[in-house]
């Protein structure tokens, strides 16, 4: 198969778009089609700065990495989060991390959630009980609050994330499912900020996970290839390879789901309380950040219990 735009020997063949590109015709497609993307969601400006939240994986990573080509103001926060899973996945995803800040002359910020809060993300799992014996539950929390407090305490006007199409289409299936309105109406290309709360962007929302990963490998970015150990046997993976199936059969399927979904929410044709998800919002005495708890947020509840309670035997 040629490229369609110089006919040379393709290298990326997209079914699902009908499109087929050599290796560095697809280099230029895919910030192309980010531009597209940012511009159509209203995401940020080039006058605006944005931090970018990278986990040492191919999205974050390469998400940095078109933004920095397109001439965005754009720094890198990445979390520790003290996993081990037998493969020393935290030590890796940092390691590739700070690499690729380095060799790229970035500016990372990284925050070790350990050293910050006396317990890594597996020992706090543990002790909350959040997350029924997964840290899945407690690892977004954290991940949510300190996200946030970075963004704002530096002066960041926007927070990027890398979540791909089959991330976006995967959680959209499981709120599909239980019909949970509220997360429905919050899901999207962009999360307004309000009241303490940034603004938070996917760029990568009409990518698909294989389109990132051609665009890594093309990039020569070297990326973390294991997932986290304890994802597991999630209900996310479960919805990804579900939607997988419907793909080989339906190529751009998912595509479809998700812009038909978009489509639904601006027009108001979603069959879900509109004032769903409108919880009125104060800022935690302990932490600043907004919460709708009558007290202190559910992160710095966490920390609080962490503090006095006994540290568990586990293997990290």
């Amino acid at each position: 198969m040629k490229c369609r735009r110089c006919e040379n020997k393709a290298s990326v063949h997209m079914r699902q778009h009908k499109l087929a590109l050599c290796k560095e015709h697809y280099l230029e497609w895919i910030p192309e089609q980010t531009e597209r993307f940012i511009k159509k969601y209203e995401m940020f400006t080039r006058h605006e700065r944005i931090l970018v939240a990278v986990s040492g994986g191919k999205d974050s990573l390469s998400l940095w990495d078109i933004l920095v080509r397109l001439g965005y103001q754009v720094d890198g926060l990445y979390l520790g989060l003290g996993i081990d899973g037998g493969i020393g996945y935290s030590d890796e995803s940092r390691r590739l991390t700070e690499k690729f800040a380095n060799a790229n002359n970035l500016k990372l910020h990284i925050v070790d959630i350990e050293k910050e809060y006396g317990q890594p993300i597996p020992v706090l799992s543990q002790i909350s009980h959040r997350g029924y014996g997964k840290p899945c539950a407690v690892c977004g929390l954290a991940k949510r609050h300190e996200m946030n407090r970075i963004a704002r305490d530096l002066g960041y006007d926007v927070l990027a994330t890398g979540h791909n199409l089959d991330d976006e289409a995967a959680v959209l299936f499981g709120n599909t499912l239980s019909w949970s309105g509220d997360y429905l109406l919050r899901q999207g290309p962009v999360l307004a900020g309000a009241q303490g709360l940034a603004r938070k962007v996917k760029p990568l929302c009409r990518f698909y996970e294989r389109e990132m990963t051609a665009y890594a490998i093309a990039r020569d970015i070297e990326y973390i290839y294991e997932e986290c150990p304890f994802a597991d046997g999630s209900q996310s993976i479960f919805y990804k390879e579900s939607l997988n199936l419907l793909e080989t059969a339906r190529p751009g399927v998912k595509l479809t789901f998700y812009l038909n979904f978009l489509e639904a929410k601006k027009s108001g044709n979603l069959f879900v309380d509109r004032n769903a998800g409108q919880a009125l919002l104060h800022s935690c005495p302990k932490c600043g950040q907004p919460t709708s708890a009558p007290d202190l947020c559910s992160f710095c509840r966490m920390i609080g219990k962490a503090s006095t309670a006994r540290t568990p035997d586990l293997q990290l």
